[in-house]
């Protein structure tokens, strides 16, 4: 008894957790194949209701179209009904109509042969009967045309009763059809819904079969899980003493995890820092390297002789417009000073030189560059300095500056007069300035009596193969001040005009020769050097500057010579016996500096729009070229001995008569002097001497 209430009690406790299970019968069996095969099952009985809603719908719309025929072909039974009593009363009508004529006729030919007789008989009787006989003519007349017209109505009238019977035989083949598609659709309607009915009690006993398959394996996982708790709670036990040492390591985990991450960040910092100074090690070795490899450079340049070429970009001004022909062409590289990259017609071109200034470089930074090269006139070297480029790009700006911001012409006398000063207590120094201008292949002196005297190059008479300008007028100067007038006079008489691409275009090349003669105090030795700055005039396109008249003379030489310029740089770079110097006063005047005997500097000047790129291309181009021309060494012009007492006499004079002009000048300094004025104050030194070139 005690074992069947247990059993009891078992089976109570069974039937509970069967209803439990009943009541979530997903639950116990998750990730079993029957409840997955259950739920399949459910999902494609609730695809068959879904199809059967469906089909249920589309039984309801075709009952509606069937309705809709159905009640078209009442309407169409209707009118056919209406068009058939309309025929049978037509009929009828014209039936009647075709009798009376039928009448008519027979009445009139039977009538007819006694009125033709009585016509004839009467004719021969008297005239009343004339008349009678003409009245009946016409009635007999109006007769017949009434008999044609009535056959010609009944004609039309069995035309019309023709096509009705033809309407009549359309309509019903029309209604035949539409009764044969109506039960053909209502037949396959019918089908399809035995068929689907079919279908949903299939899939429903179906299921039901699976789902009895299922509760059975139900009840026997049940007695298996039954089975595996009895097993699992010792397991149980054991991961919950296991989960409990976990959670006591887990608790102190974020404090290690913490100091890790200390460690590690530490670690990275450090190795950030280790990367961070060897890449500016690095960095700073690229840099010396990079400045060691360009005084290499310029070493090699100068022992092979090669003309020096700089470029300078000048900004972009409210001159060049707007739009996208006044956008920004010219792009720099970061890391190299000497590249300098051209957008031409969408196309990047670069180009080497020895020093590239953006347009941000201001005057000093341009003349540093070029410093060490004038201070090298003290020492007895020819140096040339000459600025090239198309009009408008800044060769004046940079050679002559403003009075506020001095170019390379005033700074580099004023570096020679403190250089002199430096060295006055071994060396004693006098430096002459001439200025000349070369206007419509003309060579003119810009500090003479007459500026529009004409001038003439010679080979100097002492056998040197050097050459001088006979009548040049050379000014000995010994102050910024003496600079400042001569640069004054000179400028004024120079010839600018305005242009289309230029308001104040120069239309000539200016020469500026500073000559230093220095006597070591000591030793008695001479040194003479040489330092021509050169401000050529701008190439331009006669198109674009819209120059007329004299202004397109002045622009054909100016293209001219410096075509000459460019033979010349041409038959330099190819080592050509013969260098075409004479064909323009420009090279024949510049042919000691482009011969050998000189240090020669070249600034290419362009301007950065896009309007401008072809001539920014060309001007690039031809700085390659000039480049890579290889001059050989120069030398220096020293020689032993003293200066001659005639020489002594020439330059006293020059002294004392700066010294009485600046006297003069000094009550009356101002901005407004009249070239007169300063001709008066700058008088030349003893007198006209050949100035070489």
């Amino acid at each position: 008894m005690v074992e069947n209430e247990r059993l009891r009690q078992e089976l109570r406790h069974c039937e509970a957790e069967l209803q439990e299970l009943r009541a979530q019968p997903a639950a116990p069996c998750v990730g079993c194949e029957h409840s997955q095969e259950s739920t399949q099952l459910r999902d494609k009985l609730s695809q068959l209701q879904l199809e059967v809603a469906e089909n249920k719908g589309m039984l309801s719309e075709l009952n509606l179209e069937v309705q809709q025929k159905t009640d078209r072909l009442a309407e169409v039974e209707l009118r056919l009904k209406d068009c058939l009593a309309e025929k049978a009363q037509e009929e009828e009508r014209l039936s009647r109509r075709l009798r009376d004529s039928h009448e008519t006729i027979a009445s009139l030919r039977a009538q007819s042969p006694p009125v033709k007789y009585v016509i004839k008989t009467v004719e021969v009787e008297s005239s009343k009967t004339k008349q009678a006989l003409s009245e009946s003519q016409a009635r007999n007349q109006h007769l017949q045309e009434q008999v044609a017209m009535q056959r010609q109505v009944l004609k039309e009238m069995e035309q019309q009763l023709q096509s009705s019977h033809q309407l009549t035989v359309q309509l019903r083949a029309q209604i035949a059809m539409y009764e044969a598609e109506l039960e053909r659709a209502h037949g396959q309607m019918l089908e399809e819904m035995q068929s689907l009915e079919e279908d949903k009690n299939r899939a429903i006993e179906e299921a039901f079969a699976r789902a009895q398959v299922e509760m059975k394996a139900v009840h026997e996982n049940l007695a298996g899980v039954r089975t595996n708790l009895l097993t699992l709670q010792p397991a149980l036990r054991t991961l919950t003493n296991d989960y409990n040492g976990l959670k006591r390591q887990v608790r102190g985990f974020p404090m290690l995890l913490q100091e890790a991450l200390r460690n590690v960040k530490a670690e990275i910092g450090q190795a950030i820092e280790e990367a961070n100074s060897n890449n500016q090690e690095l960095l700073r070795k690229y840099r010396r390297e990079l400045q060691l490899r360009k005084k290499c450079h310029n070493e090699l340049v100068r022992l092979k002789g090669n003309i020096r070429v700089i470029a300078r970009v000048r900004p972009v001004t409210k001159e060049d417009g707007e739009g996208p022909e006044a956008t920004n062409a010219v792009s720099f590289d970061p890391d190299d000073d000497s590249i300098i990259h051209l957008l031409h017609k969408g196309k990047p071109v670069s180009f080497e030189l020895d020093k590239v200034f953006s347009p941000w470089a201001s005057q000093q930074d341009v003349f540093q560059e070029v410093q060490a090269l004038i201070t090298s006139c003290i020492d007895g070297f020819n140096v040339c300095i000459f600025a090239y480029g198309q009009t408008g790009a800044g060769k004046t700006y940079t050679m002559e500056g403003t009075p506020e911001n001095p170019g390379i012409n005033q700074r580099a006398l004023q570096l020679l007069f403190s250089e002199v000063q430096e060295k006055a207590s071994d060396w004693q120094y006098t430096m002459t300035v001439s200025a000349a201008e070369i206007y419509n292949e003309v060579l003119r002196d810009l500090l003479g009596k007459d500026p529009q005297e004409k001038l003439e190059i010679r080979l100097c008479p002492d056998g040197s193969g050097q050459l001088y300008v006979p009548g040049l007028t050379e000014f000995q100067v010994q102050s910024v001040d003496d600079i400042n007038k001569v640069f004054e006079f000179g400028h004024t008489n120079r010839t600018t005009e305005f242009t289309n691409l230029n308001e104040h275009s120069s239309r000539s090349h200016a020469l500026l020769i500073v000559t230093v003669r220095g006597v070591d105090c000591s030793t008695g030795l001479r040194t003479t050097g040489k330092l021509n700055l050169v401000d050529l005039a701008g190439s331009e396109r006669v198109g674009k500057s819209g120059a007329e008249g004299s202004r397109l003379r002045e622009a054909q030489h100016i293209n001219k010579s410096l075509s000459a310029l460019g033979d010349v740089i041409a038959a330099l770079r190819s080592r050509q016996g013969h260098v075409p110097f004479r064909n323009s006063k420009l090279t024949y005047l510049l042919q000691d500096s482009l011969s050998g005997d000189s240090k020669t500097l070249m600034v290419v000047q362009v301007s950065p729009v896009e309007k401008n790129t072809s001539e920014t291309l060309y001007s690039l181009k031809f700085a390659e070229r000039v480049r890579s021309v290889e001059l050989g060494p120069s030398s220096r012009r020293t020689e032993l001995g003293s200066w001659s007492s005639q020489e002594h006499l020439e330059w006293e004079p020059a002294c004392q008569t700066l010294q009485s002009a600046r006297a003069h000048s000094a009550p009356s300094s101002g901005t407004n002097s009249r070239p007169g004025s300063i001709r008066r104050k700058l008088q030349p030194s003893g007198r006209s001497r050949p100035v070489p070139v």
